[in-house]
């Protein structure tokens, strides 16, 4: 599997600058840099969002095709309850809560860890929910070419909660299908009751 991993060198540049923009962006708000305090921060920030963001470090694809399995296996599988952390892009807050996956193996399976690896290397990245919900489904699709995906998304998106409209109770519901989860409604509710 091909290493994306920014090598040490790039990282530690990137580390460096997000920490100059980080210095900046307390000075703008009024604040000390140097403050005892905050004088560690600006480093603390920059790696925190290093991390946050390494989905764009990552290959879903590549996750995927490493632990494809010929299997003759047609009923539905599910990986659900998968934990989600992901940053809004609109905002740069974060937000969080469940996905759940399913897929109906068309001669092909992928091992089980491997899914919900592929939810957070989209989960990873500045994201919307609802592009996220697509770029599983896509991905998992593209990979296996099973006879149908289904992937709901439920979240807490601290831009309702912290600020805005102020809702601390909101969820968001987001969901995409392919095959026969479009195309056959008892499969699909079936799925449904199966993540409640």
């Amino acid at each position: 599997m091909e290493d994306n991993t920014p090598h040490n060198n790039e990282k530690e540049e990137q580390i460096s600058t997000l920490m100059d923009s980080y210095a900046r962006v307390i000075e703008s708000l009024g604040e000390d840099p140097d403050r005892e305090g905050l004088v560690k921060t600006p480093e603390r920030v920059a790696k925190a969002m290093t991390y946050l963001t390494r989905g764009y470090h990552q290959d879903a694809a590549q996750i995927l095709e490493s632990a494809v399995f010929e299997e003759h296996y047609q009923e539905m599988v599910i990986v659900k309850d998968i934990e989600i952390y992901s940053l809004c892009e609109h905002h740069m807050l974060p937000f969080f809560g469940k996905a759940h996956v399913a897929y109906i193996p068309n001669g092909k399976i992928v091992g089980l860890s491997k899914i919900p690896r592929v939810v957070d290397v989209f989960a990873r990245r500045l994201q919307v929910q609802e592009r996220l919900t697509r770029q599983v489904r896509d991905s998992i699709q593209k990979a296996l070419n099973p006879l149908g995906v289904a992937v709901v998304v439920e979240a807490q998106h601290l831009c309702m909660q912290m600020r805005g409209v102020s809702k601390q109770n909101s969820i968001t519901t987001t969901s995409a299908f392919t095959g026969i989860f479009l195309s056959d409604s008892r499969t699909r509710e079936e799925f449904i009751d199966l993540i409640k």
